[in-house]
């Protein structure tokens, strides 16, 4: 089953050019079964870049999948056009009546920030509480997850000397875990974030249990199940190109970077990038689907009861 968006928005010719299976609403109406909602809380400043990646991986599944864009209520975006974002999302304020079988939390640039220095730290809060009443499972994507496992369970971020770059490999800790099912026993991941979670301090939260780590980049994906929750510092969602479009702007601005680890042949950054994460990154959501799939409430009105 295909992933349903409005004909209008960027992903939907994105995600049919690419063979995806994508519905229109009318066409999403003929068919006689309830697809699962799943909001995205896209807090990164390019979001048609982001509402495309999620949206790739959500979609390849053989669910049908309703997508609602959702964005802080009186934050304003400089990147992403007024129209755009008047057109596709709703704020936090119209939908937190609404129940969700599923809800990403995306990354944002401001890690260098305390989580309470954040402007729209306190709506925030309200979302993690939110989550415990009206959504199944939520997925805490990067900073998104962090200040959710800040939030629940008060572990720290922490700032790098060094910005951790580039394309880590990662051991499957977890391998009869339901959400690694058809993983290998380790995988590649893109990452690029200036803070890390600690190993020890999850550990030492007592209700919390790594999934994924790395040895150079740290834990990367981890279970919460009090919360009906997964947090993933890494990007998996990344595009081929997203790492090179970071190297490049930062290049382009004078921003001392180093060369993405792993990511270019031979490391030289006029090479042609190579994905070596794309079906990782599909099975992962994937399998989260299924899961909510196979746990949710038909009736949408008993999630969170």
């Amino acid at each position: 089953m295909p992933i349903k968006l409005p004909a209008a928005l960027p992903a939907y010719d994105v995600l049919s050019n690419e063979g995806v299976m994508v519905l229109d609403e009318d066409a999403a109406a003929r068919q006689d079964i309830r697809p699962l909602r799943i909001a995205l809380l896209n807090l990164m400043p390019k979001k048609i870049q982001t509402e495309n990646q999620f949206a790739r991986l959500i979609g390849a599944t053989p669910l049908q999948i309703e997508l609602s864009l959702v964005r802080m209520s009186e934050h304003q975006t400089r990147n992403t056009a007024a129209e755009h974002m008047a057109e596709f999302y709703r704020p936090f304020s119209e939908i937190k009546d609404e129940k969700f079988d599923g809800l990403i939390i995306t990354g944002a640039p401001i890690e260098h920030l305390p989580f309470e220095d954040v402007t729209y730290w306190d709506e925030l809060t309200q979302v993690f509480d939110w989550t415990q009443t009206n959504v199944h499972s939520t997925f805490g994507v990067c900073w998104g997850g962090m200040a959710m496992i800040n939030y629940f369970h008060g572990v720290q971020k922490h700032i790098l000397e060094r910005k951790a770059f580039g394309c880590f490999r990662h051991v499957n800790k977890e391998p009869a875990s339901p959400y690694l099912r058809g993983f290998s026993d380790d995988c590649v991941i893109p990452v690029s974030r200036w803070t890390e979670m600690r190993q020890d301090e999850i550990d030492a939260s007592g209700a919390l249990k790594t999934l994924i780590t790395s040895d150079d980049a740290g834990p990367a994906l981890v279970e919460d199940k009090a919360h009906r929750a997964l947090y993933i510092f890494n990007h998996f969602e990344y595009d081929s190109g997203t790492l090179k479009q970071e190297y490049d702007r930062d290049i382009g601005n004078g921003t001392p970077i180093n060369v993405p680890m792993n990511y270019y042949p031979g490391d030289d950054p006029t090479e042609q990038p190579q994905n070596r994460w794309r079906s990782h990154a599909h099975l992962l959501y994937g399998n989260w689907i299924n899961e909510i799939y196979q746990t949710t409430h038909f009736e949408l009105d008993k999630i969170g009861s």
